[in-house]
């Protein structure tokens, strides 16, 4: 598809989580003409507002990372500037060998610059250990290599196992002996290439991030809840223009001609002279499989993880909190939830729209657990209940309770991951007027599937710079806080 056919010509979007409402609304700035598909009865994938009683909450992702341009950018554009909110508490903790601990500081996704950085949380053991690294010789990480594997060989396990691992299941609710440095940590890959010894490598990204004098907070969330953006954006693609139909799966998409389209959804047939494919992975690879067998070979071979979140509503007067928002837990002491957050703490709107009734939400599930997720919601309340009274000694009955599954919602980012990527895009390349964006490649979070879908966009109108870009170097995702 030629730039001046990207501007005015007929664009369909398969999807419509932020990834896909992105993208339709880059595509009408633009002047495309743009209609957006949706299997679902609603828009906003992974993004869900909710309530509790009676106060509103996010039941998905609640906070964005704001040190990216992206996502906050498109808050302000679609008319949500003046809700963006910065966390109330920026102080979490790790419940870890039997008690809260402070969520240490000078670290990059829990790998230290120096031992005294995780004084508290380590044994002395393991403080000794990662003082070792400054002797070592020096590890050759190659092409990619799997974030614990290279950090154990390093710093120990234990920094790995108590710190390590849980911020990055607050990301990926994945193992993160498995999951890829390149891909998932692209900063720390890229700087402990350069660098013999992994903390000098940690401490040359401390000093850099302190030259560059970055301000304001690192994430900010939503009045009313993150989940409140993709119906803004929804609301302003419609307001341009743009038809989005919910509740209408694509069972067909195939070309018509060298570089038109044809998307059946129903009994209906769209013509279109480009189409951005912004859904899952399995779903991407059967829409792909005819048009191009290879991409969608190497879609199927993405995993995902499962997940549930416990959002809990207690009366304030029962409730007597530690200080912070939540607390991350490692999965090495063998608790069930991963991760609970104080969301009456973490967010000030929340705690004033009901002075006197607290939020609490825990995730449960990482990459491989099947048998907690298969558990009836009464039982992941019951064991979230469990967790939170021996971590906090909270032991009131909560006021109301809900359980939201994520079943398949986060995709892994193994080792590799940056090369099956490639792999994908090359294959979509050969197809004109066809681009692909979300989660399963470039980052996870908000701000990434934002990136995705302008990169996207901007592929569609002849210029793969952003592609080339974020296929080099993804979006690191960082952790937003205990529950995240």
């Amino acid at each position: 598809m030629s730039a001046t056919g990207a501007e005015t010509g007929h664009v369909v979007v398969i999807g419509a989580g932020i990834a896909g409402l992105a993208a339709a609304h880059r595509l009408l700035q633009r002047g495309a003409r743009v209609t957006v598909l949706e299997a679902a009865d609603r828009v906003g994938g992974k993004l869900l507002p909710g309530e509790i009683a009676g106060v509103r909450v996010d039941l998905g992702a609640e906070s964005m990372l704001a040190r990216r341009p992206e996502a906050v950018g498109l808050a302000r554009e679609v008319g949500l500037g003046d809700r963006l909110r910065s966390p109330a508490t920026a102080t979490a903790s790790i419940w870890t060998r039997g008690a809260l601990r402070p969520m240490p500081k000078g670290h990059v996704m829990g790998v230290p610059g120096t031992s005294a950085a995780l004084a508290g949380l380590l044994s002395d053991e393991g403080l000794a250990r990662i003082d070792r690294d400054a002797d070592l010789p020096r590890t050759e990480i190659g092409d990619d290599v799997a974030v614990g594997e290279y950090v154990a060989a390093r710093l120990g396990r234990e920094v790995v196992d108590r710190l390590v691992e849980p911020l990055l299941g607050g990301v990926y609710a994945g193992d993160a002996y498995r999951i890829s440095m390149r891909s998932a940590v692209p900063q720390l890959f890229e700087a402990a290439r350069a660098h013999a010894s992994l903390t000098e490598a940690v401490r040359e990204i401390q000093a850099k991030a302190a030259a560059a004098g970055q301000t304001g907070p690192v994430f900010l969330g939503i009045e009313g809840g993150v989940g409140r953006l993709p119906l803004a954006v929804a609301e302003s693609v419609r307001a341009r223009g743009g038809e989005i139909l919910t509740g209408t799966p694509v069972t067909e998409l195939r070309r018509e001609g060298p570089t038109a389209w044809r998307v059946v959804a129903g009994d209906r047939a769209l013509h279109a002279d480009a189409v951005v494919v912004a859904v899952p992975a399995p779903v991407a690879a059967g829409l792909l499989a005819a048009e191009s067998p290879e991409a969608a070979a190497e879609l199927r071979a993405v995993e995902y993880a499962s997940m549930a979140l416990v959002t809990l509503a207690y009366r304030r007067g029962d409730t007597a909190l530690p200080e912070g928002s939540g607390f991350l837990v490692p999965p090495v002491d063998g608790r069930t939830i991963k991760a609970s957050t104080f969301a009456s703490a973490k967010w000030g709107w929340i705690a004033d729209e009901d002075p006197d009734t607290v939020v609490l939400r825990t995730s449960v599930g990482r990459y491989g657990e099947t048998e907690i997720l298969g558990r009836e919601d009464a039982d992941l309340v019951e064991v979230s209940r469990h967790d939170l009274r021996e971590a906090t000694g909270l032991d009131a009955t909560p006021l109301e309770t809900r359980v939201t599954r994520w079943d398949d919602g986060l995709p892994q980012y193994p080792v590799g991951h940056h090369a099956r990527v490639a792999r994908i895009r090359d294959h979509v390349a050969g197809l004109p007027g066809l681009a692909v964006c979300g989660a399963q490649y470039d980052g996870v979070g908000i701000p990434a599937c934002v990136a995705s879908a302008y990169a996207a966009v901007d592929q569609l109108g002849g210029d793969s710079g952003a592609v080339q870009e974020l296929t080099a170097h993804p979006v690191q995702s960082l952790h937003g806080g205990a529950g995240e």
